[in-house]
């Protein structure tokens, strides 16, 4: 395998082929294994949400169960970045995979002895969301190594639409293994959708013993004074600083906040039984992402650039906007159908554009400040969304949220030499 060169800070790659990244058997085993590991991780939220609720009725630790999740990729996000430059990020995956195991292992025990306290479900949480932060960036690591920067914006688009597929069809996977096993032996046999992902990565041809040349230089990880260095050394790149402040803005003001409120949305503007209003609305949101991946690869369209990834995300905030304002129920189908869709784009143009303009010697540590603003930020979002929801109404909080991401974009678009690049 050959050392693929960083193009300089703007650069975008030649015209892509239609499904690029299917072209490397290696790309395709990863696709799979990591729809199955994101299809276990949601399976594990649904149920250990499930029991825990159950058991405790507690909101206090269902936003416990939000921020553990989020909060680890806010404070370890470039962390793993640097475990990943200076050790394999196979191995560094691995260890993330174990620890997944190791929580859905410690439910099971839990529910089988039925001695599960609050305490030592709010440990598991912590466990599971450090499990994400060490699978994540070096995974988008990996990537690169397996396709090259031709065909990284592909690999990406295909990374993100294996993201949806795996919450599309967790839900409806663990709800029938809660079922048919109950919530015991229910996850812990969701502990078998980890293990290809594990097993494949044990010869994988692919990360810095495979890369030719010489290697960037080892350097030591110190944990959260990385995060204060690598934002000073990405200063000079602008691409990447755009792109990280245009996630930032979209993850800390609306991230996914809006899902969590979506049975009130469904409420408001749905009719029959909300149960019904709600997974539909759920479902057009991903189904329009998984549109998006779809169309763009089948298509070859959208190359990444910065000026169209901060078109696309002021598009994605109007339809935010629209359907936070919306009356009627069709429409709002429609505008969260539309918000998938761009939101998909977007993101997955943004990291392209990072990964393909990060220098080598510090990729991982690039990789992990986007995915620190990307991922990390949302933690917040439940306050811009669902706090603010409380006092004025979540139709409004979200379409101001949304109106203040599009400032941000609006405002990175008029900074002139971002928008020319």
């Amino acid at each position: 395998m050959t050392e693929p060169t960083s193009p300089p800070a703007g650069a975008t790659p030649p015209a892509a082929r239609s499904f690029a990244a299917m072209r490397h058997s290696g790309f395709r085993a990863q696709f799979i294994t990591y729809v199955l590991s994101m299809m276990a991780d949601n399976i594990e939220h649904v149920i250990s949400y499930w029991v825990v609720f159950q058991k405790f009725h507690s909101p206090a630790l269902g936003g416990f169960a939000v921020l553990s999740h989020w909060l680890p990729f806010l404070l370890f996000s470039v962390a793993s970045g640097a475990l990943a430059e200076r050790f394999d990020p196979r191995r560094v995956i691995q260890v993330g995979m174990g620890l997944f195991i190791t929580a859905s292992l410690a439910w099971g025990y839990f529910f089988i002895t039925d001695t599960l306290q609050m305490w030592q479900a709010m440990v598991i949480l912590v466990i599971h969301g450090c499990a994400g932060v060490l699978w994540q960036t070096p995974n988008q690591m990996l990537i690169y190594d397996i396709v090259g920067p031709a065909d990284l914006a592909s690999a990406v688009r295909l990374n993100a639409m294996a993201r949806y597929l795996g919450i599309l069809i967790g839900p409806a996977v663990g709800g029938a293994i809660l079922l048919a096993l109950g919530p015991a032996h229910g996850i812990i046999l969701n502990t078998i959708f980890y293990l290809p992902l594990v097993l494949w990565l044990i010869k994988a041809p692919y990360g810095p013993r495979f890369r030719a040349g010489t290697p960037p230089p080892r350097r030591a990880v110190r944990g959260l004074a990385d995060i204060v260095q690598t934002m000073r050394d990405v200063r000079p790149h602008a691409v990447i600083v755009s792109m990280t402040v245009l996630a930032g803005a979209a993850s800390f003001f609306v991230g996914n906040a809006y899902s969590s409120q979506m049975p009130g949305f469904a409420e408001d503007v749905g009719h029959g039984d909300p149960g019904v209003s709600y997974s539909m609305l759920l479902a057009a949101d991903a189904a329009g992402a998984l549109l998006a991946g779809l169309a763009l690869e089948g298509r070859g369209l959208l190359p990444p650039r910065p000026r169209t990834a901060i078109v696309l995300a002021m598009c994605w905030c109007v339809a935010l906007m629209l359907f936070a304002l919306s009356q009627s129920y069709v429409l709002a189908l429609c505008f969260l159908f539309a918000a998938g869709f761009l939101e998909l784009s977007f993101n997955a143009m943004a990291q392209s554009l990072v990964q393909l303009n990060a220098p080598l010697d510090m990729r991982g540590r690039v990789i992990g400040l986007f995915n620190m603003a990307s991922l990390g930020l949302r933690a917040f979002s439940g306050i811009s969304v669902g706090l603010v929801g409380s006092l004025i109404g979540i139709h409004w909080s979200l379409a101001l949220s949304a109106l203040a991401t599009m400032a941000v974009a609006g405002g990175l678009l008029a900074s002139g030499g971002i928008a020319r690049r």
